[in-house]
């Protein structure tokens, strides 16, 4: 698959899988109204005096969601997050609101490194029924999570992202709890399950000093009584069936970049937990804390194999080709085409800009393709903006391809005028079964020269705003829609089709099928760079066209069978 459906699907859970029965009412009291409130305020409550938490037999360990919240009064907690460029590190500053008046406050240097959260936030330590202490850890904390409001006249919304982005590239964040709003402190499946057996626990959590000094938290830790039970999923199978097979819980997808902290709902069927990790402290690719994992492991080519009847039938026109022979058409007339008169009005038009590759590894192509070594990457490429990339595809009857026009709009959001950008293509295969539009990107290794060695056969795109790449741009939108593969790219039926990225958002796809990936096999162990380049034609208008070629140097080693790759840091980014 060209994109991680695997690390998408990780970004539509929030909940790592602790089921929790509340058991008693909200253990804080609210503000006291009696004293005047000069400055924001800041909380650590708990929902409850007692939770209990759900070891499943099937995969040990509990997910130690407490239900403790920090929430913000008089004034929301903003915070943000920004690099000027890969050489420079990350500067968090406090953004403090009252009213009209605003000033900002630079949190120390080296506090964060990341735009994944604030780390070691919080304290939490477990003792057993005897007083023993079994378990003593920190947790860093995202405070973009909405959990709820927490009085009535707080904003019906949140205006603040949806999750902590972690890709490695990420250049801008903003992280807040509104006014009058908490936020889990949780950092849900980013953290491990623990080891705790059945029992009776107490659980202390509190803010960890430095931050309690920082942004004026009140020093008062919150205790949990804390009720380990051991569960299996065939009984919550079970348990399902027999109440007419709801598993009592629902399904659905984030509107945020990765998973934000906290939950969303618990599966009263089994947890909803992701694969293991397969490196760093997080879960597996595109999800988590620490040292960014590398690609996924390419799909056995016996999937692809026998997926490949039905492409093939496309194979006559180039449909669904990922070999580089495909190339995009030439602009030309194609059936009927939008009323009205083509234009590219004087109007804030995107900016389309590359991240370096990253998630970079050596894969084969297993027992359909003895023999071959291949470089699998992942690839980004983003909207600086200040205006959204709108392309639209049209479908004339009985055309397999459809005709692509990128749209523009003024200030208030009219639309104001239409080009013509290429084709939308129909991609049979499955896991794809989309349209994508062709030329959005294109990604070749270069040598240590910078010519071409070998591109990806990869060059037709479903968009969806996967990564919040830097949300500090000006119109950056913190709340895009298509997150995820629920994004509009249509169906084989479809008549037109609207494909959006959005303003500070971007775009990311795993090149890790033998066709996608470089096929190296031939290549002298030597230096390299993997080439991401942005509207590799031209065709898309943007502010800014000389902004849209990205380069990750790497090193091939090793021997045919068993090449090696090594990634040296790019600047202070180090992240294979």
């Amino acid at each position: 698959m060209t994109r991680s459906h695997q690390a998408r699907l990780w970004r539509s859970v929030f909940a790592a899988g602790a089921a929790i029965a509340v058991t008693a009412g909200v253990v804080a009291a609210a503000p006291d109204a009696d004293k005047a409130k000069t400055g924001p305020t800041f909380r650590l409550i708990a929902a409850s005096n007692a939770v209990t938490l759900d070891s499943w037999k099937d995969e040990p360990g509990v997910y130690l969601d407490l239900g403790t919240y920090l929430t913000a009064e008089n004034s929301p907690l903003e915070i943000k997050v920004t690099r000027k460029s890969y050489k420079d590190p990350v500067v968090a500053t406090q953004i403090i609101r009252q009213g009209k008046s605003v000033r900002t406050k630079t949190l120390p240097a080296g506090l964060v490194k990341d735009f994944s959260g604030l780390p070691g936030f919080m304290r939490v330590t477990i003792s057993d029924a005897a007083g023993k202490t079994v378990l003593a850890k920190s947790e860093s904390f995202c405070p973009n999570n909405a959990s709820g409001r927490v009085r009535p006249d707080a904003p019906a919304k949140s205006k603040y992202p949806e999750s902590c982005p972690v890709n490695p590239f990420t250049l801008g964040s903003v992280w807040g709890v509104e006014n009058g709003w908490a936020s889990n402190t949780y950092s849900g499946y980013y953290s491990e399950p623990v080891a705790l057996k059945p029992g009776k626990y107490t659980a202390r959590v509190s803010v960890a000093k430095r931050y309690r000094d920082l942004l004026g938290i009140a020093a008062k830790p919150q205790t949990i009584k804390v009720t380990v039970r051991e569960r299996s999923w065939e009984e919550g199978a079970a348990r399902a069936s027999a109440a007419g097979g709801h598993a009592g819980g629902h399904e659905g997808h984030a509107s945020g970049h990765s998973a934000p902290s906290g939950h969303s709902g618990h599966d009263a069927m089994r947890p909803a937990a992701p694969a293991a990790p397969t490196s760093g402290a997080g879960p597996a690719y595109n999800v988590g804390h620490g040292p960014y994992p590398s690609a996924p492991p390419a799909v056995p080519w016996a999937v692809k194999k026998a997926a490949g009847l039905r492409a093939a039938a496309q194979a006559e026109d180039g449909l669904g080709q990922t070999d580089g022979s495909r190339q995009a058409p030439a602009l030309s007339p194609n059936g009927k085409r939008p009323t009205g008169k083509a234009s590219v009005p004087n109007v804030p038009k995107p900016d389309l800009r590359s991240l370096p590759a990253y998630g970079i590894q050596i894969s084969d192509g297993g027992e359909e393709v003895p023999g071959k070594d291949y470089l699998a990457f992942s690839a980004n490429v983003w909207n600086a903006g200040p205006a959204q990339l709108v392309v639209d595809g049209f479908r004339s009857p009985g055309k397999k391809l459809m005709d692509a026009y990128q749209y523009f709009y003024d200030a208030n959001g009219k639309q104001v005028g239409y080009t013509p950008t290429g084709t939308m293509e129909w991609d049979p295969r499955p896991g794809h079964e989309h349209w994508h539009f062709t030329d959005f990107a294109s990604y070749r290794l270069l040598k240590a020269d910078q010519k071409e060695a070998v591109r990806s056969g990869k060059e037709a795109f479903c968009l969806a705003n996967t990564d919040a790449v830097d949300y500090t741009v000006k119109n950056a939108n913190w709340h895009p829609e298509n997150t995820d593969l629920s994004t509009a790219c249509g169906q084989e039926n479809s008549i037109s089709v609207r494909e959006v990225l959005d303003v500070g958002s971007g775009d990311t796809y795993t090149q890790d099928l033998p066709g996608q990936s470089f096929d190296i096999t031939g290549l002298p162990n030597g230096t390299y760079y993997i080439q991401v380049l942005a509207n590799p034609e031209k065709r898309l208008k943007e502010t800014n066209l000389n902004n849209n070629s990205a380069l990750r140097k790497v090193v091939l080693g090793g021997k045919p069978g068993a090449r090696t790759v090594k990634v040296p840091a790019h600047h202070l980014v180090d992240a294979n």
